[in-house]
């Protein structure tokens, strides 16, 4: 999907994304990258993400609606509340991921562009009878700022993660709060912890909302800054971190809003439900989501895609590759679940050893494995 430029990249200094990168139509930093990720977490940085794909669903049902075809749970949603989610095959393997926020009767969906159209004919061909009315929100876009002064350059935080407040003086704009972002084994809120929150602001006022951040006080970052601080929280992103075969266990996106979740393991009747109850219940994840640190030394990085080997054996795959201000080179990786952590890796073109607090804690028995057992009478 070829998206137009943003209004935002004629901004002084700024960058495009690379060519070859779904980033491209926005900045991806404005002349000193770094500086600009350390802007983010110890002040506050506005980044432009307005080729995020916007929908929009109105009709009374279309919370209970929703509810049934992907996999969060929906029908006790509260007005000005948010929740990540997934829409997944019948085999249970992610399709799309999105956030979402209801506002005022109307649900709000933010996406991947390139993914976008296809989750929108999706949704418009799944109401039947259902009172929904998914259509196109693109006269939305997204604004992220990040960092401690949030507080200093809009007049009212939301207080808790996934809440959402209306924008003052902006008809149909929202802010929600997301999960802070920080280094692995840095819990939400904590000290080492940037917070993170999503402008929806109408499109055609952005470049005005840009100008009024930047006169109260935040310094343009770009898409760059964003990614870094992703990556180093182990937030996974559909397309680059993962790929055909996965499923939600090996990224993390188990549980409901209150965990960060997308996946909401109290419910069922939604397309691929089977595969995670399974997994749930009765097995584990054949791979699992990691943070790799690089070797700064090599000749070039690995990309997206990549392959991760172990003695010329494949075992995982590369998905986002960046340059943290503090950690250097890192990538996120989904490699196979017994790679123990001290292992020395390759990826793509470079040495690379997975960082041990970004390794889950999992390996306690299912309670269907366990209910197994003693039926078996062991």
């Amino acid at each position: 999907m070829d998206l137009p430029p943003s209004p935002l990249l004629v901004s002084p200094g700024a960058v495009p994304g690379p060519d070859d990168s779904p980033d491209r139509p926005v900045a991806w930093h404005y002349g000193d990258p770094l500086r600009e990720q350390r802007t983010a977490v110890q002040r506050v940085a506005v980044v432009d993400r307005s080729h995020r794909f916007v929908i929009a669903i109105g009709g009374p049902e279309r919370l209970s609606w929703l509810h049934t075809i992907s996999s969060q749970h929906l029908t006790e949603l509260a007005d000005r509340r948010s929740a990540e989610n997934l829409s997944l095959d019948l085999n249970g393997r992610v399709e799309h991921h999105f956030v979402l926020t209801d506002l005022d009767g109307t649900t709000w969906i933010d996406t991947e562009a390139g993914t976008g159209p296809d989750l929108l004919g999706f949704l418009q061909k799944m109401v039947f009878w259902a009172k929904a009315e998914p259509r196109d929100g693109n006269e939305l876009a997204v604004l992220s700022l990040l960092g401690p002064e949030a507080g200093s350059v809009v007049d009212e935080l939301p207080a808790d993660d996934y809440a959402a407040l209306p924008l003052p003086g902006l008809s149909g704009g929202f802010i929600r709060r997301m999960p802070s972002l920080g280094s692995p084994g840095t819990s939400s809120h904590s000290a080492g912890s940037t917070p993170a929150f999503d402008l929806l602001v109408p499109r055609d006022r952005l470049a005005e909302v840009w100008q009024q951040l930047i006169d109260r006080g935040a310094t343009p970052a770009g898409l760059w800054a964003f990614e870094a601080l992703r990556v180093a929280a182990l937030r996974p992103r559909t397309g680059v971190d993962t790929d055909d075969r996965t499923i939600p266990h090996e990224v993390g996106w188990i549980g409901g809003p209150e965990v960060g979740g997308a996946v909401h393991l109290d419910k069922g009747c939604y397309r691929g439900q089977e595969t995670v109850a399974r997994v749930h219940n009765l097995g584990k994840s054949p791979r699992r989501k990691v943070l790799l640190h690089l070797d700064g030394s090599a000749d070039s990085r690995p990309e997206p895609g990549d392959p991760v080997t172990l003695d010329g054996r494949t075992v995982g795959r590369v998905g986002t590759v960046i340059d943290h201000y503090e950690l250097g080179p890192i990538a996120l990786a989904l490699v196979k679940r017994n790679v123990p952590a001290g292992t020395a890796l390759v990826a793509g073109p470079s040495a690379a050893a997975i960082d041990p607090d970004s390794v889950p804690e999992d390996d306690a028995p299912q309670a269907g494995r366990l209910a197994v057992e003693r039926l078996r009478g062991r």
